[in-house]
């Protein structure tokens, strides 16, 4: 399987491994995807979703497999069902019930790099990292709902200077204008911080940001419930007694 899911502990783990072919992803990949998505959400003891490459130091995904587009070009049926299960894969992880982090090492490109942007957050372990989105260079239109998190990333200017162009920008220049938020090569530190923090918090933000996200600007009946209900769980209990203890909470 080019496509897996691991658990180590806490923390689930969505291999990307086609190393052979810089993990470019094929249909069989996508429609994958959402099942491994679904399988990780139902484990309750979960609390991070990590998408990364399976082999260190390879790619973090190349895009689509142009050999397999190019064999099913003229294929209607094909081409119908190759752009539905990307635009499945994409939804879900884009609304994953876990918060997600993509670990990037090499090339982001293409299809890959919507992989990375459906994630919550985005790192790149090394300097050499590069990223590109090059639909433009194959005469191809990039999704909309990709092409929105682009946007909502780095801003109309930055999103249309990649889309138009093609070009591929290295680490520096993806952290600086935002499509990414860190370079480091200590990606558990993180992870650490991130098991550490309340999960029904993280949880409900991630509803928030979402919801911000799809236009939503003013507080309704359900945002201000889910708020003033936080202070009767039993996070804030744990999270308030931590505080008055100098200790760190045990969520």
């Amino acid at each position: 399987m080019s496509l897996r899911l691991e658990v180590e502990g806490r923390v689930a783990h969505l291999l990307i491994d086609r190393a052979d072919k810089r993990n470019a992803f094929t249909m069989a990949m996508w429609q994958a995807m959402p099942g491994l998505l679904e399988q990780a959400a139902r484990n309750t003891d979960l609390r991070l979703l990590v998408v990364r490459a399976a082999e260190p130091g390879a790619a973090f995904c190349a895009g689509a497999d142009i050999s397999e587009m190019l064999a099913n070009k003229d294929d209607a049926g094909w081409r119908a069902a190759n752009q539905a299960a990307i635009n499945r894969a994409q939804y879900e992880l884009t609304r994953h019930r876990l918060p997600t982090l993509a670990i990037i090492e090499g090339d982001c490109i293409g299809g890959g790099c919507g992989i990375a942007l459906a994630c919550d957050l985005r790192i790149a372990t090394s300097v050499t990292a590069r990223f590109g989105i090059t639909p433009a260079k194959l005469g191809l239109v990039y999704p909309l709902h990709d092409v929105k998190l682009l946007v909502d990333l780095v801003g109309p200017g930055h999103a249309r200077r990649m889309l138009y162009t093609g070009n591929l920008i290295p680490a520096s220049e993806a952290e600086r204008i935002g499509l990414i938020e860190e370079i480091t090569d200590q990606p558990e530190r993180l992870i650490e911080q991130i098991l550490a923090a309340s999960p029904h918090s993280i949880r409900e933000i991630k509803r928030f940001v979402r919801r911000v996200l799809d236009g939503q600007g003013e507080d309704d009946a359900d945002s201000l419930r889910i708020f003033a209900e936080a202070f009767e769980g039993k996070d804030f209990a744990e999270g308030t007694r931590a505080f008055i203890d100098k200790r760190k909470p045990e969520f």
